[in-house]
């Protein structure tokens, strides 16, 4: 994978259904991150991308969970308004996604068939459903189904497999473009892998050279505009999904844009160029969240917009800790604004980095492979690769 700068290339829009995208580039959905504030500050930078909503319980929406609705919130004039569900079964699916189009509050859903979290994976979801091909057909045909009178696109977003016994990928993109899935997206990463080692660019290239009816989107190392490049170079994919390597850089967004439209990406911020976007950022997250739960939730984003620039552990410290828009102020005039981003500070892991993991599975469930039945909430075992 590219360290330094990759062959520009212009790129055509990107159609999704109905959606055309400026360019071929999508956010990808990150729990406790991809909230209304950060995908403005996102769309700022890169206008008429698709920017995801994080991911929701199909049931907890079917049933209007509080907690729920509060999640699915869109900016004022947000378009197009994208959600992710995750979801093991095809009723709560259907009942879900009947439910948001009808009462338009979506203009794409996305089905997340990849998180390998074990609160998902131990109930049958995410990453353990394509395990059982018939249950991931009656799941993604349900969806779409409920979806498609409104003309509304479904995508679906997972993993290689769940360890390297375990791969999975290449049928589930089948399937997919056998019900009518408008875009796929492979994390060309396993559940074991969580986020560890590097992303397998060769499984992305291999799913698009066995769907070719719709669009394929890779996610794996976009830490940099480059990367795009070489991805979609590299494995003739449609399109790029981009995770942790926008944490505390939203501007990699207008990077993209640049660089898919036959320019050049400007140079990594100053910080005082960062301190400005940290300081729009904590006042949209508290204007978002109820209470003290903004600037709360904004500490972790401080560390990642920190990363790469020579601030003292001292002063990261109390940005780790800040309890107020006033004395996030204070600790940004202590910043040297002038400070450039240290080489490679662009390639530096922000987020998510351990594994590999162990997947919890529902007991018994690789015993019923070629069950529909979702899974109850008993007994459940780990799975680890040989």
């Amino acid at each position: 994978m590219p360290t330094a700068a990759a062959t520009i290339i212009r790129r055509p829009p990107l159609r999704i259904g109905a959606l055309e995208l400026r360019s071929p580039v999508v956010l990808a959905p990150m729990a406790g991150v991809t909230n209304a504030p950060f995908r403005t500050l996102c769309r700022r930078f890169g206008p008429d991308l698709l920017y995801v909503n994080e991911m929701v319980m199909a049931i907890a929406v079917a049933h209007r969970n509080a907690k729920t609705e509060r999640m699915m919130t869109f900016a004022p004039g947000e378009s197009p308004r994208s959600l992710q569900l995750y979801a093991s079964d095809p009723v709560s699916t259907g009942e879900a996604v009947r439910r948001l189009v009808g009462e338009g509050r979506v203009d794409h859903i996305d089905m997340n068939f990849g998180c390998p979290a074990a609160k998902v994976t131990r109930r049958g979801g995410g990453a353990a459903v394509p395990l059982k091909r018939n249950l991931l057909r009656s799941i993604v045909r349900a969806a779409v189904q409920a979806a498609s009178p409104s003309g509304i696109p479904v995508t679906i977003k997972f993993r290689k497999g769940i360890n390297d016994d375990l791969i999975t990928y290449l049928d589930t993109g089948r399937i997919a473009a056998d019900e009518g899935v408008s875009a796929i997206a492979l994390h060309a990463r396993t559940a074991e892998q969580h986020y560890a080692g590097r992303a397998d660019w060769n499984a992305i290239g291999a799913l698009k050279e066995v769907v070719t009816t719709i669009p394929v989107l890779g996610n794996g190392d976009i830490w940099e505009a480059s990367d795009a490049v070489a991805m979609m170079s590299e494995t003739g994919c449609d399109g790029v999904v981009v995770g942790r390597g926008c944490l505390g850089r939203p501007w990699l967004f207008g990077d993209l844009v640049a660089v898919f439209s036959g320019g050049t990406p400007p140079p990594s911020p100053t910080l005082g160029s960062v301190a400005a976007v940290m300081a729009e950022h904590a006042r949209l997250l508290v204007g978002h969240h109820p209470g003290d739960l903004g600037i709360r939730d904004f500490r972790k984003h401080a560390g990642w917009y920190l990363t790469g620039y020579p601030v003292g552990g001292e002063l990261r410290r109390r940005f780790g800790m800040v309890s107020s828009l006033d004395e996030l102020d204070d600790l940004i005039a202590l910043l040297d604004h002038d400070a450039c981003l240290v080489p490679g500070g662009e390639r530096i892991v922000r987020g998510h980095s351990n594994g590999p993991i162990k997947v919890s599975l529902p007991e018994g469930y690789l015993e019923r492979l070629d069950d529909e039945t979702p899974p109850d909430d008993a007994a459940v075992v780990a799975v680890s690769g040989g």
